[in-house]
């Protein structure tokens, strides 16, 4: 096994009788598959990490300076401009702890005594004084970006959790929040030691009235008997597959 992942924690269990923190992820793995959520945050068994996408991660870091040195000036950045946006970025004292991973936006949903919190790329403000919600993507296709293929419904409940951590915290916020879409350029002649990016701006409108009954319907999953398995979770398929072969034996 490897020295970074360890399958099974020692501690943060979920407990009926303390607070548990729930992460914007956590709650998407909820809707993905109740037997993975269930043996995350009740057994602490976690599912196997997907391979880190360090190009994204610098896409996302080089957006979050360009777009500070907009908010420094408090003038609109350029692509808020080029899509009629009549925002400026957001200054808040507590900006950098909602864009850091390890805190985010976070708000304790009393129902169910579930800390929840979600880091967000960015936050804008219009004229309303609204907060906008903004989501950095990398990617590198051929045809124009979108947000029309079904796996990207979790994009959008990313953005929907965000716009009702900032709710909850006693902030007016935009129903219609804008993924900053980076797609990467292949059909240049050279590489020439850079890569360039089309910038496409994608309004989405939110709507975030799932969210508290999902809530309550994940700690009833947490405080009952193990769920079924979802039949589209590949990593549940996985395990399937290995105990119809008799395959547990030689691990």
């Amino acid at each position: 096994m490897s020295d970074y992942y360890t399958p099974q924690r020692k501690s943060n269990f979920y407990s009926p009788e303390k607070v548990f923190p729930l992460s914007r992820s956590k709650i998407d793995l909820f809707i993905e598959c109740p037997f993975c959520f269930y043996l995350d945050c009740k057994l602490g068994i976690k599912r196997p990490p997907g391979y880190p996408f360090t190009l994204n991660s610098a896409v996302d870091k080089l957006l979050k300076k360009e777009f500070d040195y907009y908010r420094d000036k408090k003038e609109s950045h350029p692509l808020m401009k080029k899509n009629n946006i009549e925002a400026i970025p957001f200054s808040h004292e507590k900006l950098s702890e909602w864009q850091n991973n390890f805190k985010g936006v976070q708000y304790l949903h009393e129902p169910t005594n579930f800390l929840t919190k979600g880091a967000v790329d960015d936050v804008w403000i219009n004229k309303k004084n609204e907060l906008i919600v903004v989501d950095y993507k990398a990617t590198s296709k051929n045809s124009q970006v979108n947000l029309d293929q079904d796996w990207q419904k979790a994009y959008k409940r990313q953005m929907e959790v965000y716009q009702w951590l900032l709710r909850k915290n006693e902030f007016e916020v935009s129903n219609v929040g804008y993924f900053v879409y980076c797609n990467g350029v292949t059909d240049n002649d050279f590489f020439d030691q850079k890569l360039e990016f089309e910038i496409s701006v994608l309004p989405y409108k939110g709507n975030d009235d799932w969210i508290e009954n999902t809530l309550v319907e994940a700690k009833k999953c947490l405080e009952g008997e193990i769920p079924p398995s979802s039949p589209e979770c590949d990593f549940c398929l996985y395990r399937k597959t290995l105990l119809k072969n008799k395959i547990y034996n030689k691990i």
